[in-house]
């Protein structure tokens, strides 16, 4: 088994360092053959735009495009969030291109700017489901962006109410939403859809391997192939309380 970590900016080597935690190999990826050689890909949380230049020098967008459109698995976190998203608004001037497949419309930097970043325990009922641990996960928020608006296949497995984010209040974003809904309305910060799972959030930059993990276990649900991808054992898994900061984590 072997994960694929888009390298070109950003947190990949953290994702590398949960998945061998988890006893997975996880490789690097930069160029569109390499694409060939994983079974699945991360997309890592960083700067969004700067990726997509990235990404545009290499070639890569035709390459992602398809690893979506063949039913692979993609996880993107943060920034990798973004490059899912079928739209994204927000945007500095001019844009950036997305790999696309993600049935939502999402708000690049929703919550502020890098000094508005947070930390929140975050209820993940359908990863717990799953994973079993606490009923929470402390979310690990950077510039973060937010999902708007979801399709009908999108299944939402986590939200957070804009109430609860006290230190962002000043950003234009919020206060619009605010403004024109009532005051716990949530926002959408975690999707899966199919073979695409996305997370506003960086679950890579805590001790907590359950994202991690439920992402590996996303191959059998999507039928052919699924022999070569087997995930990390969990029985016996034990979840020691955590300290109230229990990051950084990479090794």
């Amino acid at each position: 088994m072997v994960v694929g970590v888009l390298a070109l900016q950003g947190s990949f080597n953290e994702h590398i360092a949960a998945l061998k935690r988890l006893g997975v190999k996880g490789v690097e990826v930069r160029k569109p053959q390499q694409l060939q050689n994983v079974s699945s890909l991360i997309i890592p949380g960083g700067e969004s735009t700067t990726m997509a230049k990235l990404a545009e020098l290499h070639n890569l967008f035709p390459a992602l495009r398809e690893f979506v459109q063949l039913g692979k698995p993609v996880w993107g976190t943060c920034a990798g969030l973004i490059f899912l998203a079928n739209k994204a608004t927000g945007q500095k001037t001019g844009g950036q291109e997305l790999i696309g497949g993600l049935d939502c419309t999402v708000h690049r930097n929703f919550f502020g700017s890098q000094i508005q970043s947070f930390e929140t325990e975050l209820p993940i009922p359908q990863i717990v489901a799953k994973e079993g641990g606490p009923p929470s996960f402390r979310a690990v928020f950077i510039r973060a962006p937010a999902i708007l608006d979801v399709g009908p296949d999108v299944e939402v497995l986590a939200d957070i109410p804009l109430s609860a984010v006290e230190t962002i209040s000043s950003n234009h974003a919020i206060q619009k939403e605010e403004e024109s809904t009532e005051s716990e309305k949530k926002v959408i910060v975690a999707v899966k859809q199919g073979n695409l799972l996305a997370t506003a959030f960086h679950p890579e930059l805590t001790a907590d391997t359950r994202w991690h993990s439920y992402f590996l276990k996303m191959v059998p649900e999507i039928g052919e192939g699924t022999s070569a991808i087997v995930s990390a054992p969990t029985a016996d898994q034990s979840f020691p309380e955590r300290s109230v900061i229990d990051f950084p984590i990479y090794q």
